[in-house]
């Protein structure tokens, strides 16, 4: 994202300042009250305020994935008498580091498959319900140590959860089908890798977290963008619901997905471009070249895919099935997503990208398909030079469409949905209510005005972060006057097919609205663009 560049290695170095190596405790010297014993060995954490210890870089797989182990599932862990330190973020996943995702200018490489843990330093013999995040970057880019998602605020002001971060391959090394190449049949689960790492993370939290102080049976998984994707594609992974029991999805869902034949043609793309024949000849390419490459060719086609092997071929069906019908579901999205392309791009590059995006999209569709699209963008609201009908088209294709599809899906097989729609806008120019502008809201860093630009009303971030988790610890976000920060109820409805009621969150007027008043959705002209997906 060209604006951001100028600005890439101070952030470099601001992250590199974060970097240090765990190591292992032989000497016996180590603070006892900060250990704890887990299956695969006692972490050492170290408090990070007043009340908080964090035990950063623990691994959660027996043998990192690097070597003959690249491109093969996660390995599960294995009995550790040792004793180690947890005083580091361990390594981000390998990737063309950029700018926007400050977690992803922190030191790489492809032995990665650690997460974080956040809690309370008390006394409390009852188990704490564990609040999972998974970070996005649109499957390419981000990670762990992203200073917006740390959780030493969140925690302090929470300290009835606590709050663990996972790592998870991704780009090349997570999502990259191989199967069908000439010696491709060891390497089965290539296209899905990075959801089978997430997967094994929570196995982990869920034999390990009672340790911690938490409740392994009440566990929420949260995420956004491909965080969000991830955390709605994993209630479609056989076997994986004994490991939570609730999902926070912000600005993420199935759509985030590809097709085998989609998946099949991004390979052979990179495998083209390298001059590539087989996962041998993959295996020789240096590393910085094989990342630079994907992510040269691949810019926002890095999905999970609908393999029907981990991910289900519709997942949509799958939902309207009845397969998460006994998971809480709260998930939402923000006003103007788009804004955070617009922003990043520059408005001359988002031209180039949203008529190439819109063109590709189209010429899947059929002729009254197009139509309706194009009489979609005759009318679009609010458009402004900076803010197109392309960026509204897009808003309802990747975002608010696929939101509502997941809320209606979940509701009509009798599960539960809370659905919110996030307003509050940028004082960066074109940002908007943008892309994960919410980020530092959730995790309670109003100083990491990356998106926002400014700092959001106090008691607004609070009250949301305390619906956040009073979702995990009951499974409905709404507050009694007693639990709000500023005394007054929030009643948040369910989700219904008729009243379809959302909750809006102004920055200061947080209510629950009827879809139809709000008219967030073009049913007629943009719903049906979910079959499609996002690539």
């Amino acid at each position: 994202m060209g604006i951001l560049d100028a600005n890439i290695e101070e952030a470099r170095e601001r992250m590199r300042a974060l970097y240090g190596e765990n190591k292992k405790i032989t000497d016996g010297n180590y603070d006892k009250s900060l250990a704890v014993k887990c299956i695969n060995g006692t972490f050492v954490g170290r408090k990070t305020a007043e009340d908080v210890i964090a035990y950063k870089g623990i691994p959660f797989v027996g043998r990192q994935p690097v070597g003959d182990l690249r491109w093969k599932a996660p390995v599960d862990c294995a009995p550790d008498d040792g004793v180690y330190e947890a005083y580091y973020f361990a390594k981000a996943p390998r990737q063309d580091g950029n700018v926007s995702q400050l977690g992803s200018l922190y030191p790489q490489g492809e032995d990665c498959l650690y997460l974080n843990v956040w809690k309370a330093e008390n006394k409390s013999s009852e188990a704490k319900p564990v609040m999972v995040w998974i970070h996005g970057g649109a499957f390419e880019i981000g990670g762990t140590a992203e200073p917006r998602e740390e959780g030493t605020n969140f925690v302090k002001e929470n300290p009835d959860v606590i709050l663990v971060t996972i790592e998870y391959r991704m780009n090349v090394f997570g999502f990259f089908h191989l199967s069908h190449l000439p010696d491709g049949t060891d390497y089965p689960d290539a296209q899905n890798l990075g959801l089978l790492d997430q997967v094994m993370a929570l196995k982990w939290v869920h034999e390990n977290i009672s340790a911690f102080g938490g409740d392994p049976e009440k566990v929420t998984i949260f995420g956004q963008s491909a965080g969000g994707a991830s955390v709605s594609l994993l209630p479609l992974i056989e076997g994986s619901h004994k490991y939570f029991q609730r999902v926070i999805a912000e600005s993420g869902s199935p759509v985030f997905t590809r097709s085998v034949e989609e998946s099949i043609a991004c390979t052979n793309e990179v495998m083209e471009a390298l001059g590539c024949k087989t996962v041998a000849d993959l295996q020789k390419v240096d590393i910085d070249t094989l990342v630079k490459t994907e992510g040269a060719l691949l810019s926002l086609r890095v999905w999970a895919e609908r393999d029907g092997r981990t991910v289900p071929l519709d997942p949509y069906a799958a939902y309207a099935d009845g397969v998460a019908k006994d998971l809480d579901f709260l998930q939402g999205c923000t006003k103007d997503e788009l804004g955070y392309f617009v922003y990043g791009f520059g408005l001359e590059g988002y031209a180039v990208f949203a008529a190439d995006r819109k063109a590709k999209k189209l010429a899947q569709l059929t002729e009254s398909e197009k139509a309706l699209i194009e009489s979609y963008c005759k009318d679009a609201k609010d458009v402004t030079p900076e803010y197109s009908c392309d960026s509204r088209l897009f808003d309802q294709i990747v975002f608010i469409a696929p939101l509502f599809r997941l809320s209606e899906n979940q509701t009509m097989a009798g599960g539960k949905s809370y659905t919110y729609f996030f307003t509050p806008e940028s004082s960066v120019p074109l940002m908007r209510s943008g892309h994960a502008i919410e980020l530092s809201t959730v995790f309670n860093h109003p100083e990491e005005t990356f998106c926002t630009g400014r700092r959001f009303d106090e008691t607004f971030g609070k009250t949301m972060r305390r619906m956040w988790v009073q979702f995990a610890k009951t499974g409905n976000p709404s507050l009694t006057a007693q639990q709000s920060p500023d005394g007054k109820a929030r009643e948040w409805p369910l989700y219904d097919l008729e009243n379809k009621q959302v909750m809006i969150f102004d920055e200061f007027n947080i209510h629950p609205e009827k879809e139809a008043e709000r008219q967030i959705l073009d049913w007629d002209r943009t719903y049906f663009l979910t079959k499609y997906y996002c690539i």
